[in-house]
């Protein structure tokens, strides 16, 4: 992932052993800033800890801007799931979840920018 980051973002991996359920990256991308967290897939299933469940989702809840994106191994391709998707996943998978899917690192990066910036602009309007 790291190779393949778009101009002007910036990218922090997270090494936490002590669990918790922060993501795995922190990305400020010309300045709008997202969490996402890892996974490998085989099959349908994806790992996903209750702690990273419930920390995706409360992030989510509050307005914030995080994904997990699961590269599968045998298909080879990487799929992006909003972070509120998790107790979803972890339940249905992969099948069951609704996802984008993408086939390289570029357009993942395309679809992931205009989404950043859909949920910072919701976060900006005034409450009515």
């Amino acid at each position: 992932m790291r190779a393949n980051l778009p101009k002007k973002c910036f990218a922090t991996r997270i090494e936490n052993k002590h669990g918790g359920g922060v993501p795995d990256v922190h990305l400020v991308w010309d300045g709008l800033p997202c969490w996402i967290e890892l996974k490998v897939s085989k099959g349908n299933g994806v790992k996903l800890s209750p702690h990273q469940v419930a920390w995706n989702t409360s992030y989510s809840a509050r307005g914030g801007a995080n994904f997990i994106l699961v590269k599968r191994s045998v298909e080879r391709d990487i799929l992006l799931f909003e972070g509120d998707m998790g107790a979803s996943l972890l339940n249905g998978g992969i099948s069951g979840t609704e996802h984008a899917r993408f086939t390289a690192p570029a357009p993942l990066f395309e679809a992931l920018r205009p989404r950043l910036l859909s949920i910072y602009s919701a976060a900006l309007r005034p409450a009515s």
